[in-house]
């Protein structure tokens, strides 16, 4: 193995060493599985320092040609499969039956806002004028009355802020400083399919972590902590998608003692639902700011086309962001920042705000206790969804269509299967007619018939 190697090469340079490697492994000359020489080895037999070698393994795991696997050593990895599709895009997807019944006529898969509940943005574009805010491409990223108002709303002091374009991109850009091929990451066990997606796209094993109607349960953290080294927790501090579970202050302090003793990992949290969220902003920043991501997203609560979500946590992380976006887009549109200034401090608009937060409340509460009466198990205590417990997902959304009802299916939620199946339902655009859905949603789910008695929406069998 060594002899083959060191006959393979050529240039005894990193990109060199890494080249010959990677066209032995294309040629099956080194199968999936093979392990490789030590570093040292390879540099005793090359002639050369074990810093070059080192070099060129990293540049072959960074390319997912190898995999090292601590102590065990580095092996040639697995031929690449063919791309499964997104989880993302399976959430509005039923296939042939969108034609029962003359096709979806109640599309309640999307997760997305109430258009009627989001402010206009007329008024604020004519109150920024003629808004000549960019006078050179290396302008800062984040409009300074904009950071001002972040500031004053963070649910701690951050070191530093920068605004992108949405919650994902804000996630991908953080995993881009923070993860790298075969790291571990944990994530709450169900999900936010997109953030599944992109750990796998880059590579990350990813570790499900069980939550409950408080979010990630202390016991399963340190549990999971301590079968794995992982890098960074991916978490929803308010309005978990799909179950709705918020963090309380107290909940996120002891999840903090918890990876306080693991100083190695990195806290992202994804504040998607920001202003229509029922609970009040919590964070792990407070007794982890050093080590802690937040992101702050405007588009369920102002707009999603405005595409804006803020940033904010240690000045390592967020400047390897903003330097990175030089080389891209530069900045958000400063246009755009500037209308959420005027969103965020008009009052007006913060009035509307809170009343869609209260409605979007409103409409979740009808519908749940609707479904309790039908003896229905589902949850959503805070933002815009609700996570039913179904006998069987397919039955569930075949049934749903034949109605002319879309929904998500539960499963591309899931790290690992839950205890039941599961269906996820975007409550906050359910206007009316919710005990007529209800009748509906419990035969959907397989219930018993009315009168049964409710089960209770804090405990649902999907919490593990």
């Amino acid at each position: 193995m060594l002899a083959l190697i060191a006959g393979a090469v050529d240039d005894r340079s990193a990109r060199g060493i890494a080249a010959a490697v990677s066209r032995l492994v294309t040629a099956g000359t080194l199968p999936a599985g093979t392990r490789l020489p030590t570093v040292r080895d390879v540099a005793r037999e090359l002639g050369i320092s074990p810093t070059t070698v080192s070099e060129a393994w990293r540049s072959l795991a960074r390319a997912g040609a190898i995999q090292t696997r601590g102590r065990s050593g580095t092996f040639v990895a697995g031929p690449s499969v063919p791309r499964q599709r997104l989880r993302y895009a399976q959430l509005g997807s039923l296939g042939s039956v969108s034609e029962l019944r003359g096709g979806l006529q109640r599309d309640y898969s999307t997760g997305v806002p109430d258009y009627d509940l989001l402010p206009s943005l007329t008024e604020a574009l004519k109150r920024i004028g003629d808004a000549r805010l960019t006078t050179s491409y290396l302008d800062g990223a984040v409009l300074p009355r904009l950071e001002e108002v972040l500031r004053e709303r963070w649910p701690y002091p951050p070191e530093r802020l920068t605004v992108v374009d949405g919650a994902m991109d804000a996630l991908d850009r953080v995993t881009g400083v923070v993860v790298r091929f075969g790291d571990h990451v944990l994530v709450e066990d169900p999900a936010f399919p997109p953030t599944l997606d992109l750990l796998e796209t880059v590579g990350a094993t990813v570790v499900g972590v069980p939550i409950d109607e408080h979010g990630l349960r202390p016991d399963a953290l340190a549990a999971a902590l301590a079968t794995c080294e992982p890098v960074a927790v991916y978490l929803q501090p308010r309005a978990h998608n799909p179950t709705g579970a918020s963090m309380t202050q107290a909940r996120a302090d002891k999840l903090a003692r918890v990876l306080a003793k693991h100083p190695g990992v990195t806290v992202i949290e994804d504040d998607h639902a920001g202003g229509i969220a029922t609970a009040p902003p919590v964070s792990l920043g407070r007794r982890l700011p050093e080590r802690t991501v937040h992101v702050v997203s405007f588009s369920k609560s102002h707009g999603p086309d405005l595409r804006l979500a803020a940033i904010g946590g240690p000045d390592s992380v967020i400047t390897a962001v903003a330097d990175r976006r030089l080389l891209g887009p530069g900045w958000s549109s400063r246009l755009l920042q500037a209308v959420l200034v005027e969103l965020l401090t008009d009052p007006a608009t913060v009035r509307q705000v809170e009343h869609a937060r209260d409605e979007y409340a409103r409409r979740r509460t009808l519908l749940l206790d609707a479904l309790g009466a039908r003896g229905v198990t589902a949850t959503g205590a805070d933002g815009i969804n609700i996570w039913m417990s179904v006998a069987s997902q397919q039955v569930a959304m075949l049934t749903l269509a034949a109605h002319g009802i879309a929904v998500a299916p539960g499963a591309p939620f899931e790290v690992s299967h839950l205890d039941t199946d599961h269906v996820r339902i975007t409550a906050g655009l359910v206007r009316d007619d919710f005990e007529a859905l209800a009748d509906i949603f419990a035969e959907a789910a397989g219930a018993p018939t009315r009168g049964s008695g409710p089960r209770s929406a804090n405990h649902p069998r999907g919490w593990r």
